[in-house]
């Protein structure tokens, strides 16, 4: 398999790096099924995609596979965790442990997939000092950018509410963290350079209610107050 490294002034569309963990997810499927070679159009068909659609997206990075041959499944498959950087181990650090951030910090993909939940902060005196299931302390939230940084974590998550994102966010940045899961419904302000990925399922339900067909009913949704005084005034 041959492979070129790109140039370092070529710009990679974000979406395309959004699809490689895609590629490496079908990919890691097909090993299980003990299949190690697969053309372009095979596994197309398995992600839900076109095979042109990966041969473009993988040309960023070099050629790879056999005219004829198609793609060698484990190398393609460590070549997409090299270009990822994820195959080497990532500490974490995770803000908030309510009922969303102990499912977080308790699920058991992160560290297959080379994440590892360093440490954890929240609020609550009640969880202070104490520990997760995995035996990682929590700490004070006001301890963010002092143990993130003598930590050297460069990835975080916040799971807090809305109104407390930007603080413990801040704190994150403060500390030296430069990629961030966002769970909180609201947008994060951050610096350029900083990357933020956002995991709001209520938006995302409601941009698929858009496509579901209309069907009677009698529970409408009622206006608010400030909706029902926007009639009234004739706005």
């Amino acid at each position: 398999m041959e492979r070129d490294i790109p140039a370092k002034d070529q710009v990679i569309p974000d979406i395309v790096i959004r699809r490689l963990p895609i590629y490496r997810r079908g990919l890691r499927l097909l090993l299980q099924r003990g299949r190690l070679t697969i053309s372009s159009n095979d596994l197309a068909r398995e992600i839900g995609v076109t095979a042109a659609q990966i041969r473009r997206d993988l040309s960023y990075f070099g050629r790879f596979g056999k005219q004829g041959k198609g793609y060698d499944v484990p190398t393609l498959v460590d070549a997409i965790q090299h270009i990822l950087k994820i195959d080497r181990r990532w500490d974490v650090g995770l803000a908030g442990f309510g009922h969303l951030g102990q499912a977080i910090a308790d699920y058991r993909g992160f560290e297959p997939s080379s994440f590892h939940i360093a440490a954890i902060f929240d609020n609550s005196p009640n969880l202070v000092g104490k520990r997760s299931d995995h035996g990682v302390e929590i700490r004070a939230e006001a301890e963010i950018a002092e143990v993130v940084k003598a930590m050297g974590i460069r990835m975080g998550i916040v799971a807090v509410p809305a109104d407390q994102a930007q603080e413990v966010t801040d704190k994150l940045l403060e500390g030296g963290v430069e990629a961030i899961l966002n769970y909180a419904p609201v947008t994060l302000h951050v610096p350029s350079g900083v990357w933020v990925r956002e995991i709001d399922p209520i938006s995302l339900m409601q941009s698929m209610t858009y496509y579901l067909d209309d069907v009677e009913s009698t529970d409408e949704i009622q206006p608010d107050a400030t909706d029902q005084m926007a009639d009234v005034a004739g706005c």
